[in-house]
């Protein structure tokens, strides 16, 4: 069969439309930004951040405890979230990342997600400040803030490292023991482990652990006598080896430290200025009967009324009257900072700073908070600077200087200035 001219010349007209059109489609795509196809972030979502629950699905001492104690992506979500419940973040117009740059930039995120002992959060926090986020108040004092407490906790650790490196470095290589951890307790869901250090806030941290462990519903419902005599909360040292190692290997370890001699005259006004009958009887009788030229009878028999340079004077004493006591003894004694490598060293004198941030970096709930009231002797005022200063003013310079000698490794390890300008 034999095509018309005409026929032959309709259809090499088609075919040279289909093809001209293929290649104008080819070169539209070809010469189009890829990035302009990406959908584009609109400025002004909503981002409800909710906190991260405990791993219930993980039971203590899985295999899973200690991969990573604290992820930077939800320290980072909980530090935001902490300050505001339902959290607006207002994200800007920006032009999107090269894809090169983006791979870069998630290795980076990875990478930084390995530092776990070196306090995530506020890398975390670093990280997300170029997204400008709107916090409230305002985002570059809430960064500032949870960056000054992360330098700050850097700055710690590294002062106790060098002072245990310099006096202690025969410490470091014993084995740890259950004595060692004797005052360690223990909160599993959220795996912490708390060394307690008396007249530094004690009381109201192992109340925050009961709450954090489901043991009550606020730390105001807690007593006194619950907090102390109780056996809600375990100690370290309840369990077998294996235990207690992987815990101090996979658990965020903590502690809380004092000014040395205010800690000291907190103790002594705490259990000798108040009707005690542990203290007056086994402490205060030994003491006055030692330190005290013609007692009194009522005095011997009681144990009541000691004064504070008798008590210095049985503190300082090398072959003392009766033992020592967990109220006055030395930090480095009781939690062993040259032995056990702690992750978070938290002071008194910033406790509420330092306690939401460590509340933050654990992932606790919002509505706790670390409890401010006075269960003890609650009319009476806290022991504070100026206080101290009028009880060592009682004391010879040479005793001052011989109790600031006693507590040299806890004003050296904690980075405290000395106290009386006439210390050496």
């Amino acid at each position: 069969m034999t095509l018309r001219p005409g026929t032959m010349r309709l259809a090499c007209m088609f075919s040279s439309i289909l093809l001209f059109g293929a290649a104008g489609l080819l070169l539209f795509i070809s010469l189009q930004d890829p990035t302009e196809l990406a959908p584009q972030q609109v400025p002004g979502i909503k981002f409800n951040i909710r906190p991260q629950q405990p791993h219930k699905d993980l039971q203590p001492g899985s295999s899973h405890d200690g991969d990573v104690k604290v992820s930077t992506e939800r320290v980072a979500r909980d530090l935001s979230s902490r300050a505001s419940r339902d959290l607006t973040l207002r994200v800007p117009d920006q032009p999107q990342l090269h894809p090169k740059t983006g791979a870069r930039l998630r290795l980076r995120q990875r990478r930084r997600r390995l530092l776990i002992k070196k306090m995530p959060a506020a890398v975390a926090v670093v990280a997300n400040s170029s997204s400008e986020a709107h916090v409230h108040p305002g985002p570059r004092t809430l960064d500032s803030h949870w960056v000054s407490l992360h330098q700050s906790q850097q700055e710690r650790k590294r002062v106790m490292r060098e002072a245990c490196a310099k006096y202690r470095a025969s410490s470091s290589r014993r084995p740890v023991t259950s004595r060692h951890v004797s005052r360690i307790f223990v909160e599993d869901r959220h795996r912490v482990l708390y060394c307690e250090v008396p007249k530094a806030g004690c009381s109201n941290w192992k109340r925050v652990l009961m709450v954090l462990a489901g043991l009550a519903s606020s730390t105001a419902d807690i007593q006194h006598n619950t907090v102390h005599y109780g056996s809600a909360l375990k100690r370290l040292d309840t369990f077998d080896r294996q235990g207690i190692l992987h815990r101090l290997g996979t658990y965020t370890k903590m502690l809380f430290v004092r000014e040395p001699f205010e800690r000291l005259v907190s103790a002594f006004r705490d259990k000798f200025e108040h009707p005690n009958s542990y203290y007056h009887p086994v402490f205060g009788k030994a003491i006055l009967a030692r330190y005290r030229a013609n007692a009194s009878r009522e005095a011997l028999r009681t144990g009541s009324g000691v004064r504070f340079s008798e008590f210095v004077q049985y503190l300082l004493d090398v072959h003392r009257p009766v033992g020592m006591d967990i109220h006055w003894d030395h930090v480095s004694r009781l939690c062993s900072p040259c032995l056990i490598d702690y992750d978070f060293v938290g002071k008194f004198e910033s406790m509420e700073d330092d306690a939401n941030f460590f509340l933050s970096l654990i992932r606790a709930p919002h509505n706790l908070t670390f409890p401010r009231f006075k269960d003890r002797h609650s009319q009476e005022a806290r022991t504070t600077s100026r206080i101290t200063h009028q009880y060592f003013a009682q004391l010879s310079a040479l005793q001052r200087q011989r109790t600031y000698d006693f507590y040299y490794m806890d004003y050296l390890m904690f980075n405290y200035s000395k106290p009386f300008g006439d210390l050496y």
